[in-house]
């Protein structure tokens, strides 16, 4: 008798086994995502917005109404329809090029409005689909494709802090938070947060995620999970860093 793997209800059942590489994190991401949806009830007022990049293979992910964008324009099309429309519950899910490179100005601009939609960011440090080249969230040291000797920051600057950036530049309301695949349920109470603080029409919500891209960094299975539960960590802190109706200081793990 074989044993079924338990998946989201609002996951499209059609569409698994999904697209992403083999040890790819994206999977436990929207995993943890669509628990979330599925525990607030919210399936049926989901627009699901991805990015190009590796987030685009979670196009047909969902059984909720799903939009593809152009690359690092997620953030501004799921603010349009939730302008649009403020009824719907709208999730903005890229990587870490299509909201700290290319997407940046949109990230920016959303949190300084305050702007009522929930943004997903996967952190595996890497540009992955193009073939491992730097990010913005490459560590100090890290090679890549084209950081061959490893990223120096003198020359290429510090990995960026999202979350702790758009901290400082969003209004009371705010929902900020840091999780990781190395702590599913975690994650998942961090995802359902940030979509109940849009549905309470708090504020901006934003959850970065750190990732696994064990293709790119050309490790084994225990040198990925080391890379993840320890090496990011150390200079990506996880947690919660603001949260509405808590003082400065007070958000935590």
């Amino acid at each position: 008798m074989s044993v079924q793997p338990a998946m989201p209800k609002s996951w499209r059942v059609d569409t698994k086994p999904h697209k992403f590489c083999p040890g790819c994190g994206h999977g436990l991401v929207l995993k943890a995502l669509g628990q979330a949806i599925d525990e607030l009830g919210i399936q049926d007022r989901a627009v699901f917005g991805c990015d190009i990049g590796c987030s685009l293979l979670a196009w047909d992910f969902f059984n909720v109404d799903t939009i593809q964008t152009h690359h690092g324009r997620t953030t501004p099309v799921i603010t349009g329809l939730k302008r649009a429309n403020p009824n719907l519950i709208g999730i903005a899910y890229m990587g870490d090029g299509g909201g700290y490179a290319i997407g940046s100005q949109h990230l920016v601009n959303a949190a300084s409005r305050n702007e009522r939609i929930t943004v997903i960011l996967v952190n595996n440090t890497q540009y992955g689909m193009t073939g491992g080249q730097m990010a913005p969230t490459t560590l100090p040291g890290q090679k890549t494709e084209t950081t061959p000797y490893g990223r120096d920051p003198e020359k290429t600057g510090y990995p960026t802090q999202g979350p702790e950036m758009v901290a400082a530049i969003t209004r009371e309301g705010a929902y900020v938070a840091r999780g990781t695949v190395a702590n599913l349920r975690q994650l998942k109470n961090y995802l359902k947060k940030a979509l109940e603080n849009q549905m309470a029409g708090n504020g901006f919500s934003f959850v970065e995620v750190l990732s696994t891209c064990p293709t790119n960094w050309r490790t084994n299975a225990e040198e990925t999970w080391k890379m993840v539960e320890q090496e990011l960590p150390r200079y990506f802190k996880v947690g919660e860093i603001k949260v509405p109706g808590q003082k400065e200081g007070e958000a935590n793990g």
